[in-house]
């Protein structure tokens, strides 16, 4: 799944690690060894670059799909990378042959061919934005890669965690790719309940208990979602898959946990953090509407 009613308004779940990498997983048993045929651009906003061009891809076998943060990385036999980011609104379906219809809010269809017959990779995007986005780069070209932080659950993650002193909201903290990559506010709601941690706590304020919390949590949390996310075949385009979250997206719900209390939000603008105040905040309330304080 890709895009997720999660409560109010057009707030929707973007893809993270696990969806990424099971997808990953899933189109690479698909397309690797292929050769690709065809680039279709069918939405021209979405292309962020123009050199190297995308027919400089045809003709060449594809070796295989990885996964870096919520980015897919298709690598070629001649060292060329297409990298592609779903935004929050982007799915993927698998066509098995190819289809010639351009559907609504369609990206880019990537053909590939081999045992003489032809596979298709669509790309397309819901909603009113268009932010679904993809690259082709030279080797060497890290392009959107550059300055990603460490993968969340690596040793460099860990490491990170018992060594920051950020005084940043620990929510934020989590879901900027330039500090931990692959959390987003989906995972991160979750695995902040997971360690029983405020989403306005600080990394600089965790003891050394908490802080082996958040790791061992973020592990399990990921772990679990993944696991989930490889039972499903083809591309990402079912529009819901209920019970994915244990608390994101389920303000006003009991709180998975036998506490006995309800599930608040905070509310921005685009999206929604969601948490239990017996498990995570000493059973206060916290200020709504980009307020960081909580209330007395």
């Amino acid at each position: 799944m890709v895009s997720v009613c999660v409560g109010h308004g057009n707030i929707v779940a973007v893809p993270e690690l696990p969806e990424m990498q099971a997808l990953g997983e899933r189109l690479d048993a698909f397309a690797a060894g292929r050769v690709i045929t065809k680039g279709q651009l069918l939405s021209f906003s979405s292309l962020k670059t123009f050199s190297p061009e995308v027919d400089e891809l045809y003709g060449h076998a594809l070796i295989g799909v990885t996964r870096r943060a919520k980015y897919l990385i298709f690598t070629f036999d001649h060292g060329l990378r297409l990298v592609l980011h779903l935004s929050q609104a982007g799915r993927v379906d698998v066509e098995d042959p190819p289809k010639t219809t351009k559907p609504k809010g369609a990206v880019t269809r990537l053909v590939f061919e081999g045992d003489g017959t032809e596979r298709a990779i669509l790309v397309r995007e819901f909603g009113t934005q268009r932010k679904a986005s993809w690259w082709v780069l030279a080797p060497g070209d890290q392009g959107p890669l550059e300055g990603l932080g460490p993968e969340a659950g690596s040793v460099e993650f860990a490491e990170l965690i018992r060594t920051s002193d950020s005084n940043r909201r620990l929510h934020s903290d989590l879901r900027d790719q330039h500090v931990v990559s692959g959390i987003g506010r989906g995972w991160g709601d979750d695995i902040l309940h997971r360690a029983h941690l405020s989403p306005y706590s600080t990394l600089r304020g965790l003891d050394g208990a908490q802080r082996e919390a958040l790791i061992v949590a973020t592990t399990e949390v990921l772990e679990a979602a993944l696991a989930l996310e490889r039972t499903r075949e083809g591309g990402l385009s079912e529009s819901k898959l209920g019970g994915r979250f244990a608390v994101h997206g389920r303000f006003g719900q009991p709180c998975p946990t036998p506490c006995g209390d309800t599930l608040e939000r905070v509310s921005f603008e685009s999206y929604e953090m969601t948490y239990c105040p017996t498990c995570q905040t000493g059973g206060k309330t916290l200020a709504d509407r980009r307020l960081s304080r909580l209330l007395k």
